[in-house]
């Protein structure tokens, strides 16, 4: 499995699924909102929660709509 295709932090869930999976569908800042939590156990820690957070206060309503 490629490190670069398949980093390990995004396939860590114990479902066996990938991050990637999960966030490509969705509007750009929840989708990196996600991607930061779920690998901050495994990667970054504090750090990516904290970009995590700055993703969420960017993401709004209107993301969702322009979506769905």
């Amino acid at each position: 499995m490629s490190r670069v295709v398949h980093p390990k932090h995004y396939n860590v869930h114990p479902s066996g699924i990938e991050c990637i999976d999960v966030i490509k569908p969705l509007p750009f800042c929840l989708g990196d909102a996600i991607k930061y939590a779920w690998r901050s156990d495994h990667k970054n820690g504090l750090e990516d929660i904290q970009k995590c957070s700055q993703y969420l206060s960017w993401f709004t309503f209107d993301d969702i709509m322009t979506v769905w």
